[in-house]
């Protein structure tokens, strides 16, 4: 059986939107994409060489694999670390409108269905089952305790707008620190893992 795993590059308010480039995502009138370039390190290229070697299969959300299938078929190298997992690993995308996928090994899972199908996956694998970005795919997964482990990369940056990896109204969750390290250009890389509703008290 495999692991669900949920990668995110975050701002220091929590912003998620719009990472990789100032057209990525402009999407509510988004003005601030490409804040994590300042940052890329080898530090941080350790980790998501590190991260996408223990991929078994990618689950994205349809933009997501949008954005992920106009770039990364182009890199043909077999020594990449991302692109020969991505381009060789099977990829399921939950959408209900995507029909026809031309990126190779995509499978749509039926949207109706999602939360059975995303589970049928992650039984059958050996290995983990990672959802990078993806925000409301992310968010509907965290709603129903179906991820297993969070990757969450913060940058030492705050933008004030943009859309956020938690919203208001989501699911309370309390989670264990599972592991921590911080690149030479002050990224700090959190893995949580879940373990249910959060408890509560007062101090003193």
């Amino acid at each position: 059986m495999g692991k669900l795993t949920l990668t995110t590059f975050l701002t220091l308010d929590g912003v998620m939107q719009g990472p990789g480039g100032p057209d990525e995502d402009t999407s509510g009138g988004f003005e601030y994409g490409g804040w994590v370039v300042p940052y890329v390190d080898e530090g941080m290229m350790e980790f998501v060489t590190e991260l996408f070697g223990r991929a078994g299969a990618f689950l994205l959300g349809r933009r997501t694999y949008e954005i992920f299938a106009g770039y990364w078929p182009k890199i043909t190298d077999p020594a990449d670390p991302v692109a020969s997992r991505l381009n060789g690993l099977p990829k399921y995308v939950a959408s209900a409108t995507l029909k026809e996928p031309e990126w190779a090994g995509t499978t749509v899972l039926d949207g109706e269905q999602l939360q059975g199908e995303v589970m049928r996956v992650k039984d059958a694998l050996d290995g983990e089952l990672q959802v990078h970005g993806s925000g409301l795919l992310a968010q509907w997964l965290l709603a129903r305790d179906l991820v297993d482990e969070l990757n969450l990369l913060v940058y030492p940056v705050f933008l004030g707008t943009g859309r956020r990896l938690f919203p208001i109204g989501g699911l309370p969750t309390a989670c264990d620190l599972v592991a921590s390290r911080t690149t030479p250009s002050g990224v700090a890389v959190h893995t949580y893992r879940p373990t249910g509703r959060p408890a509560f008290g007062a101090i003193g």
